[in-house]
């Protein structure tokens, strides 16, 4: 085969292109190519602590101090969860703890976790003090037009399987007031007396939080809430002498770090 001396021009000029420049790094400290930046870390511990609701409800029935805290540390994919809901009278006759949940966490779509663990429920007051344990599996994740939604299925350690869903929205008024609707329902298929839950729809609450800003981590708000039994769960209540209706008045902050 003939090699002209173009050709062989042609491939030494190749050659020259190719090859690095003697003394010159091939690469940065962390693999990159040289003048890329340094890759961004995406495997990182990270965590956070939220508190959604530290509020007073103020009603004609009675008062309460409410509390709703999220917490995760983990990863991107694999996150360890802890949930907390409940409320204690002011007038000291009581209180319950809604739910403490630890869960593991795993990312299975842009902005939604499969969450899987335990539970504990508690009410106190006069009377008994009924508590149970629960499996829990729910997802959390935010909705399209940025809805966020938390539903979860619950199987206690009775036997008794029960279903909740949260869904809220954050309505930006200004950069730093924000209109917080919040809708909630909860369902269960068997009745449970000790806890006044009834077979069916239980309830439904609706509320408005208008929160300010004052820094992103720190929120006083003011708002108003709407609760309502529904079914064979009113018809305890009734039975208790409870009312199946109530709205209240709520002030609170919103804090996380």
């Amino acid at each position: 085969m003939k090699i002209t001396a173009r050709a062989v021009l042609i491939a030494v000029s190749l050659l020259a292109f190719e090859l690095p420049v003697l003394g010159e790094e091939t690469s940065t400290p962390s693999g990159a190519p040289p003048g890329w930046p340094d890759p961004i870390e995406d495997s990182g511990i990270h965590s956070l602590v939220l508190v959604d609701q530290l509020e007073y409800w103020g009603s004609d029935e009675q008062d309460a101090l409410r509390w709703d805290l999220i917490s995760w540390v983990g990863g991107d994919y694999h996150r360890l969860w802890i949930k907390t809901e409940g409320e204690v009278l002011t007038a000291g006759a009581g209180g319950e703890l809604e739910l403490f949940d630890l869960q593991y966490g795993r990312l299975i779509a842009p902005f939604w976790d499969l969450l899987v663990g335990a539970g504990y429920q508690r009410v106190w007051g006069p009377g008994s003090d009924p508590d149970h344990l629960y499996a829990v599996v729910g997802v959390q994740g935010l909705a399209p037009q940025w809805f966020e939604v938390d539903a979860n299925l619950r199987l206690s350690e009775k036997g008794d399987l029960s279903a909740d869903l949260e869904a809220e929205y954050d309505l930006l008024l200004t950069q730093r007031l924000v209109l917080q609707p919040r809708f909630e329902t909860s369902l269960a298929l068997q009745e449970v007396e000790e806890f006044g839950v009834g077979e069916g729809f239980n309830a439904v609450r609706l509320g408005a939080r208008l929160r300010y800003e004052i820094r992103r981590e720190f929120a006083p708000y003011i708002g108003v809430t709407w609760n309502r039994k529904l079914g064979d769960t009113a018809d305890l209540a009734r039975e208790e002498g409870e009312d199946v209706e109530d709205f209240s008045l709520i002030a609170g902050v919103r804090l996380w770090f």
